[in-house]
């Protein structure tokens, strides 16, 4: 009875190790996994306007028709990124992700709290590296360590009605993803 214990016991610790494996390494090994759609369509460091989701071609996953999206793929090795974008009249936000799609950051309108979203994004050595400003806040410059140098930023912006598309595709074509001189 005990040695049937024993053998449960083993398969079941063998079975978690292997799923554990296989969940977190599978997205590493993906061909066609988000980052890699992006990077035929839009430039390193500038915002690019993403088509209107259709049933037949989705380039990202879980795209919703009420929102116009844009991508801004970055890539940090030559320096910070400085974000900015108008926000819409109605709801906009913006999401940061790393090459292999892990989310570690978001801001929208209300949280920003002005017309205007704009942040500094490097990474953690180039942050280390820049000289201490006394006399700037956080509130005066928001600033957004990422943990990798390439990933993407996601902008997006609602139209409450499908008549107000055209004012959400305004907002994000005010955005501007560019490297700090």
């Amino acid at each position: 009875m005990t040695r049937w214990i024993l053998w449960l016991l083993g398969g079941v610790l063998l079975g978690g190790i292997v799923h554990l494996t296989t969940v977190l390494w599978l997205p590493r090994t993906a061909t066609q996994d988000a980052y890699s759609r992006l990077l035929a369509i839009t430039p390193a460091n500038a915002v690019t306007t993403l088509p209107d989701p259709s049933p037949d071609k989705v380039i990202l996953p879980y795209m919703d028709p009420a929102f116009a999206t844009a991508i801004c793929r970055y890539d940090l090795a030559s320096g910070p990124l400085q974000l900015s974008l108008n926000v819409s009249q109605a709801y906009t936000s913006v999401s940061f992700y790393t090459r292999f799609g892990t989310a570690y950051y978001a801001i929208n309108d209300r949280a920003a709290g002005r017309r205007v979203i704009q942040l500094d994004l490097m990474t953690v050595q180039q942050r280390s590296e820049m000289p201490q400003e006394e006399d700037v806040t956080a509130a005066d410059r928001l600033i957004v360590e990422s943990p990798t140098v390439t990933g993407i930023i996601v902008l997006k912006a609602l139209a409450p009605e499908p008549g107000l598309m055209p004012m959400a595709r305004e907002a994000l074509a005010s955005g501007r993803c560019k490297t700090q001189s």
